[in-house]
């Protein structure tokens, strides 16, 4: 028997209804009892000493693509630059180091540093002429070429814009070298070689590293194809995991017919593997595309006219029919839609579920939620649906303010991201990344839900102030919330008798800290099941 007492600080349980304590005692990586019970109990236990910090429930990330965040880090360093001239050179460096790699392959580059979000393959052919050049862009919806992977992939100036899909050109009508949306990416990534499969082992491993140091123990993969299936199920089988996955299983609207017929497969070949890390539990759609590509989904057009009222991926009802079948297999419903229009149809889709197949725990979630129609607010706690929503997106960044405000308008801009809207709805709330597009530091989100500013401070007050989220609820949404959307709400996300002892200790109390500073807020270190899965160096994270 295992037994760690911690005392020594300040205890937040994240249950609204207990007050915070002083102690913990962990036995066999669960949490038996709290406070003067738990120093009683755990007298003879080993003692962490928490030196006037604070100790809390774990955070799950509801959102995001642990995998291609772990990949980034084998390319050329690209989401560090600032100008299209520190990419070319980025990748023109990267090239002369590695010339034996067939193609280059990275991400993700800010779509902001270019007008439109159009770059051209020329600027790439400059650096590496003589072999493929993709570059993702920070959305993981946009792919920057070189001509010759535009070459590989057979994308010419007579090429149509296929389904689901868009390819950019130039005045003359040759390719530009931008292609958005996955009917138009997947035409390079047909082409490409795949990965080396104990490279991508090695990117979760990566993945494990940048999420334990920031006190995150469970992430949903909201992205997963077969190959990616198979990878987590070898590392699971290796003992090569290190924090919870849940895995959600990606539904293509071109090829949904032949896919639903192996997602129970795909959920036994996770179960076979028998690791307690790792589930398959959900499935994945995507509603729409991003606001910035101006295929976000809208019931009104954008301001440019471009694209009219962006991109619908499923037509008719076919969404709707698509998560009936996705919920007769027990699977969660989990839907990416950023705009008014996608997001009613997401809602619509999960209505039809629940009138064709009854009532049952099913916890459907939409996430994003960029952008939701008055009428609309009120059927996320009506339905049940977990509104996963990216909080560090709500504020006046470059990207807000160079792509997508002049897309949207001021006045419907506005209206994003209504967070403190739809809790005090009654919607249950839960918060995501979408790692590696942003940061999967949750203070960093939590420091712009709490503020609705930048790093910065601007604007002074907050940008829609009224949006602005109480700090426990919060820290709620990024523990007990993600937790809630796992299924997972009687074993982690709160402290309380019985939960497994996912913790993080931290330097100080969040509660207490200024939004601006959280992101300075330090992880001591991160528990998984009672044991430390990170440690600080000098019991400080830098």
């Amino acid at each position: 028997m295992s037994a760690t007492l911690f005392t020594g600080g300040v205890v937040w349980t994240g249950r609204h209804d207990q007050a915070d304590t002083d102690a913990v005692l962990v036995v066999d990586g669960v949490v038996v009892t709290l406070g003067d019970d738990a120093r009683t109990q755990g007298a003879q236990a080993e003692t962490v000493d928490l030196a006037g910090g604070f100790l809390m429930p774990s955070f799950g990330d509801g959102h995001a693509h642990p995998l291609y965040g772990g990949l980034e880090a084998v390319g050329p360093a690209v989401r560090p630059c600032t100008s299209v001239d520190e990419i070319v050179l980025a990748v023109k460096q990267y090239a002369e180091e590695h010339p034996d790699e067939e193609w280059i392959v990275g991400a993700s580059y800010d779509g902001s540093l270019a007008p439109g979000g159009l770059f051209d393959a020329r600027w790439l052919d400059a650096a590496v002429p003589d072999r493929p050049v993709v570059l993702r862009a920070w959305d993981y919806h946009t792919v920057w070429c070189n001509s010759v992977a535009l070459e590989r992939a057979g994308i010419t100036a007579d090429t149509p814009d296929p389904v689901l899909g868009e390819i950019p050109r130039r005045d003359d009508g040759s390719v530009l070298g931008t292609l958005r949306e996955w009917g138009a990416t997947d035409l390079v990534m047909a082409v490409m070689p795949p990965r080396d499969e104990q490279v991508r082992i090695a990117a979760l491993d990566t993945a494990a590293d940048y999420y334990l140091a920031r006190g995150v123990t469970w992430v949903q993969d909201a992205w997963v194809e077969p190959a990616d299936v198979a990878t987590y199920v070898e590392a699971a089988r290796r003992g090569a995991l290190r924090m919870r996955f849940n895995l959600a299983l990606y539904a293509d609207p071109r090829h949904f017919d032949s896919q639903v017929t192996h997602f129970a497969e795909q959920r036994r070949a996770v179960a076979d593997a028998a690791n307690p890390l790792l589930t398959a539990n959900t499935v994945k759609f995507f509603a729409d595309g991003v606001v910035e590509n101006e295929t976000g989904a809208l019931l009104q057009p954008y301001c440019s006219g471009l694209h009219s009222h962006g991109m619908r991926n499923w037509e008719g009802d076919s969404l709707a029919e698509a998560a009936r079948q996705v919920d007769d297999l027990g699977l969660q419903i989990h839907i990416h839609a950023i705009g008014d229009a996608a997001v009613r149809q997401a809602l619509d889709a999960i209505e039809h579920v629940v009138r064709v197949n009854g009532p049952r725990d099913r916890r459907p979630v939409i996430a994003h939620c960029q952008l939701i129609d008055d009428a609309d607010l009120a059927r996320f706690a009506a339905l049940g649906v977990i509104p996963n929503m990216q909080p560090l997106w709500a504020q006046l960044d470059a990207l807000m303010t160079v792509l997508t405000v002049p897309r949207l308008g001021v006045e419907r801009a506005d209206k994003q991201y209504p967070i403190r809207t739809l809790d005090t709805s009654g919607a249950p709330l839960g918060f995501g990344s979408d790692w590696p597009v942003s940061s999967g530091a949750p203070f960093d989100g939590i420091a712009v839900a709490t503020s609705r500013r930048t790093s910065d401070g601007e604007p002074d007050g907050g940008w829609t102030p009224h949006e602005i989220l109480p700090i426990e609820r919060a820290l709620s949404a990024y523990t007990a919330g993600a937790a809630n959307q796992a299924f997972a709400d009687n074993d982690w996300g709160v402290l309380t008798p019985g939960a497994s002892a996912d913790l993080i200790w931290l330097d100080r109390d969040p509660r207490a800290t200024a939004p601006l500073d959280l992101p300075t807020v330090a992880i001591r270190a991160t528990y998984l099941r009672g044991a430390p899965a990170y440690r600080a160096e000098n019991g400080a994270d830098s």
